[in-house]
């Protein structure tokens, strides 16, 4: 994996099976607060789905201010999970990170704030159905882009994922394509711009209605 810093100074990794960068270039850690944190507002105590955990920013970036979040993260490459040992954090998230940065050996870490982040080790697409249904308040939907992995932007995966989110719960996600926002909301969900951050087109965000 090759490490690549991105311009608010935190890191983020090539992957050379995907080839894709993990985040956008423009900032990885600004990417997990304004696309995803920031975009859905967090509150005390919700259950939250890390679809695609990857580093762990948008999780720990919840973890900022907040306390009892119950984060469940789905990834199936442990390598990257294990990269977070090593990885050098900008000082916005550095002492939320600390907790965390180990998690590779358990899967499972809670902080001092009652903040609690599980992994699910394994293909996403078979993990989801492990899951209750009606239990996640908020989802971070971060797999590469529906290029590199269409399987994981499918009306199909949509609707499993909108079953496991409670009434009024809410999804964000970088992607703006018109096809991916025709498959939320054919799963039922209302859709929406979310924020423009490092690039020209708005993120989404979808809420199960």
């Amino acid at each position: 994996m090759k490490l690549v810093k991105t311009k608010d100074g935190s890191f983020t990794i090539f992957s050379e099976v995907a080839g894709e960068h993990y985040h956008t270039v423009s900032g990885a850690v600004e990417e997990a607060f304004e696309k995803h944190v920031n975009a859905l507002g967090i509150e005390n105590g919700m259950h939250i789905l890390d679809f695609c955990f990857g580093l762990g920013y948008n999780s720990i970036a919840a973890c900022k201010d907040h306390a009892n979040l119950q984060i469940i993260g789905l990834e199936n490459d442990i390598k990257i999970i294990e990269a977070m040992k090593d990885i050098e954090i900008p000082e916005i998230l550095k002492t939320e990170f600390a907790p965390f940065r180990n998690i590779a050996e358990n899967l499972d870490v809670t902080d001092n704030n009652n903040n609690r982040i599980q992994i699910l080790l394994g293909d996403a697409l078979q993990k989801v159905d492990e899951l209750p249904e009606n239990i996640f308040d908020r989802v971070f939907f971060d797999p590469f882009s529906p290029k590199k992995q269409p399987e994981m932007w499918s009306e199909d995966i949509f609707q499993k994922i909108y079953n496991k989110m409670k009434n009024g719960a809410k999804l964000s996600t970088y992607s703006c394509a018109k096809q991916i926002r025709k498959n939320m909301t054919s799963a039922g969900f209302k859709v929406m711009d979310g924020p423009v951050v490092g690039r020209k087109s708005p993120a989404t965000i979808a809420v199960k209605m």
